[in-house]
């Protein structure tokens, strides 16, 4: 419901009542079912350009989901503007770590950039671009605190790298938004070795996240450690059994 009189949309409908405030707009957006594109078209017909989101958006898509699912030979997982891991497949998390395993906050590959923790002197899962993808990552974070000014969960994490890694703070005082893309890395996997993989991201523009997708040179030793991983899945080969 939009919560107004019947007369007083009429009004706004032929222009004669007063400009409408950011709730009453919100309110029609509601009653009208309009998306956000429509949304944020609505306030800026009246004037009244729409209030920053309140935070990124969490909520990854089923399609999105089922899409994961169907990518058995990539690595691929889907991440926030802050650059939270939020959805993966059974490959990435072989590829990089168990994230099931994880509280929300070790998910985030920012704080992971930055704060750690390295497993034998790692960092990053030992990717051949850490510190290349640190950089980016502070890129990425300055991005989102500019999209999400009132989000306290990014703000936060800005407050925390700031405190904790003068990395981070130098490279937040350089003030770079600009980042190209990575188009190839490599991975040290403890168990299988060295694996080198064709970065690719997707942009989910409604819901400001991406599906970042990791494949092997199809014949490549890599490929082949791939399929292995894809057999071990998240286990250790020197568990116990």
């Amino acid at each position: 419901m939009a919560f107004i009189s019947t007369e007083y949309y009429t009004r706004l409908e032929q222009a004669r009542g007063p400009r409408p405030s950011r709730e009453v707009l919100a309110g029609l957006a509601r009653a009208l079912r309009l998306t956000d594109a429509e949304r944020a078209h609505l306030h800026h017909l009246a004037g009244a350009p729409p209030a920053p989101p309140p935070g990124p958006p969490r909520e990854v898509r089923q399609s999105i989901l089922d899409l994961l699912e169907r990518l058995p030979q990539a690595a691929a997982f889907v991440t926030s503007a802050t650059l939270e891991v939020l959805a993966w497949n059974e490959l990435a998390a072989a590829l990089m770590e168990d994230f099931s395993a994880l509280p929300r906050r070790d998910r985030n590959l920012v704080r992971r950039a930055f704060l750690g923790p390295r497993h034998g002197g790692r960092r990053l899962y030992g990717v051949s671009d850490a510190d290349d993808f640190a950089r980016h990552a502070a890129r990425r974070l300055r991005a989102a605190a500019a999209r999400y000014p009132d989000s306290p969960e990014v703000t936060g994490l800005v407050d925390e790298l700031l405190a904790k890694s003068p990395e981070f703070a130098r490279l937040w005082a350089a003030h770079e938004v600009a980042a190209g893309p990575t188009l190839c890395k490599t991975f040290q996997h403890p168990l299988v070795g060295p694996i080198t993989v064709n970065c690719d991201a997707l942009d989910i523009i409604d819901r400001d996240q991406q599906v970042v997708i990791y494949t092997a040179v199809p014949g490549s030793p890599s490929e082949e450690a791939l399929r292995l991983l894809a057999v071990i899945g998240t286990q250790r080969m020197d568990a116990p059994r």
